[in-house]
């Protein structure tokens, strides 16, 4: 019998009211900060929502070019640049 993995819809979500652009990058699509592109809502709250397969992933937010990491994300590990990426772990 086979396996059957499902991806889990997972909504990232950033309160920078200031912000023009805001994305998603991590290392579920290879940091491309082009590939997750959030939405800014009325109260000032940038959401994307992200389709992810069941593992552990890092992640961080690009802000008009600039890395800012997840203040809700409660687990950092540091990366190659002596910075930190947010970590996140679908079951």
């Amino acid at each position: 019998m086979a396996m059957v993995t499902r991806n889990k819809a997972m909504e990232f979500k950033l309160y920078s009211p200031q912000a023009r652009k805001v994305s998603l990058a991590g290392s579920f699509n290879n940091w491309d900060v082009k590939a997750n592109s959030a939405k800014k809502d009325t109260k000032g709250n940038w959401v994307v929502k992200a389709s992810l397969k069941p593992g552990r992933y890092e992640y961080k937010f690009f802000v008009d070019g600039a890395w800012t990491n997840d203040p809700r994300c409660t687990s950092c590990v540091t990366n190659n640049f002596g910075t930190q990426n947010c970590v996140v772990e679908i079951k």
